[in-house]
């Protein structure tokens, strides 16, 4: 096996180039459509060579064996360390998902409801050929590490496709109606937010996140539906995973877990506002979600469960918070954000690291395990996809994982969105309701 690491010259967008491989499957994107200091890079995977698929049983490439994911994965990575000399985010490893409903079965919460959408729990490929943009250097790089055919081989035809390859046509511009059902009536959705302050009230939990799903019947096609979705929603953390029967389509601007060279980076989001219809209230809204009090106490709560989390996997006294709260815009909301650093204990990978920290703490609660408890009581199904992860792993030890908001899954035809928001004892029960919505308002609009 030999890796070959070629740039593809003249120049193309990585989004482009994968309108041509967009309907094979297990054809993955991580797409940074908002190019900024987060969205940076845009990385294709193509050909798996290693599908490791956690579902009702844990498969390797489709075989059931005698491991769980978990020890599986560590001793995978642990094994075939491969040290990354480029600068390039990735050029060996793995792309896939972690659903919610993995981290609620690893931290053994119970659950009421049933999963009617039948996908795997988590999806970890890791990929023989990678296409990998910089968009800050307008560079792009074609990556063969030659385990399913020889690298030359691959890299010539990765060349003669690309040449054919047109800019990405985003569809045609019309609405058409949509049909939306949510899993809430607004009553009920207040109700829920209630009797999750009354818990608050009677000292279970500090924060926690509710969550309304809805179901969208739509004409438009998943791909052509992320194409609009990026246009009108440009995010550091979306992206496009094919997996054959269902697709995921996120235009997330939420990073869950970054680590390089083992130095970790969470960067949490609490605290939204809509973007305003004049500059004047654009800026307004801005700055009353900057010195919102009840915002600041939310992101607060969740910056201290975050440094617990870390520091049960860093090097003790390396956990530190460089960025308290930030205002971040994005195309139809502000989010308030912090940072958190620390570096990974020694012996330990990213495994350990997902292990220790998942599901994030933004779109739990504090404490954790109890406001997860009283998510499965008060929500009206199951999260599947919403508020996991998706990503990737490196062979050399890094990962980069987003929160999976923002995000519709298809399957069966229908689009399946989760929205929500962390509620706290100062919460408006009429304004948890509409924040919901206004989350949702760039996805459907990308499905009309």
């Amino acid at each position: 096996m030999k890796q070959i690491i070629k740039e593809l010259k003249p120049y193309k967008k990585a989004i482009d180039i994968f309108s041509k491989f967009k309907g094979e499957d297990d054809a993955v994107i991580l797409d940074s459509s908002l190019e900024n200091a987060l969205g940076r890079y845009t990385i294709i995977g193509r050909h798996p060579y290693l599908k490791l698929v956690n579902g009702q049983s844990f498969t390797v490439n489709g075989q059931a064996v005698n491991s769980t994911f978990e020890d599986f994965t560590k001793s995978y990575l642990a094994a075939n360390y491969r040290k990354n000399s480029t600068d390039l985010p990735l050029i060996d490893g793995a792309i896939g998902y972690f659903s919610y409903e993995y981290g609620r079965q690893k931290e053994q919460v119970a659950t009421r409801h049933h999963d009617k959408t039948n996908i795997p729990l988590c999806i970890l490929n890791f990929y023989d050929e990678f296409i990998v943009e910089d968009l800050k250097a307008k560079r792009i790089f074609l990556i063969a590490n030659g385990n399913l055919r020889p690298a030359p081989t691959a890299i010539a035809e990765l060349e003669a496709s690309i040449a054919k390859v047109e800019p990405a046509c985003y569809g045609e511009k019309n609405s058409k109606a949509i049909e939306v059902a949510p899993n809430f009536l607004k009553g009920k959705y207040m109700e829920a937010i209630d009797k999750m302050i009354e818990y608050i009230i009677a000292g279970d939990i500090y924060i926690a996140n509710l969550t309304q799903h809805i179901a969208i019947k739509s004409h438009r096609k998943p791909y052509e539906a992320f194409l609009k979705l990026r246009s009108i929603n440009p995010s550091p953390f979306g992206g496009y995973l094919n997996y054959g029967d269902f697709k995921i389509i996120s235009a997330s601007p939420e990073r869950f877990m970054e680590m390089r060279r083992n130095i970790v980076t969470t960067r949490p989001i609490k605290g939204t506002r809509k973007r305003g219809k004049t500059p004047e209230e654009d800026q307004a809204l801005k700055e009353e979600l900057q010195n919102s009090g009840k915002d600041q106490s939310e992101l607060l709560m969740i910056v201290d469960f975050e440094r617990t989390d870390l520091n049960k996997v860093s090097v003790p006294g390396s956990v530190k918070v460089t960025e308290l709260f930030s205002v971040e815009s994005y195309a139809t909301v502000f989010h308030l954000v912090s940072t958190i650093t620390g570096e990974l204990a020694p012996g330990l990978n990213a495994m350990d690291l997902i292990e220790a920290t998942f599901p994030g703490g933004s779109i739990t609660g504090a404490p954790k395990l109890r406001a997860m408890e009283i998510i499965d009581e008060l929500e009206n199904s199951p999260r599947n996809i919403y508020t996991g992860s998706m990503g990737y792993i490196s062979l050399d030890g890094s990962l980069d994982l987003n929160i999976i908001i923002r995000t519709a899954l298809y399957k069966d035809g229908i689009y399946r969105l989760g929205v929500g928001g962390g509620i706290t004892f100062e919460s408006g029960l009429e304004f948890e309701y509409e924040e919901t919505w206004q989350k949702a308002s760039a996805i459907l609009e990308a499905l009309k």
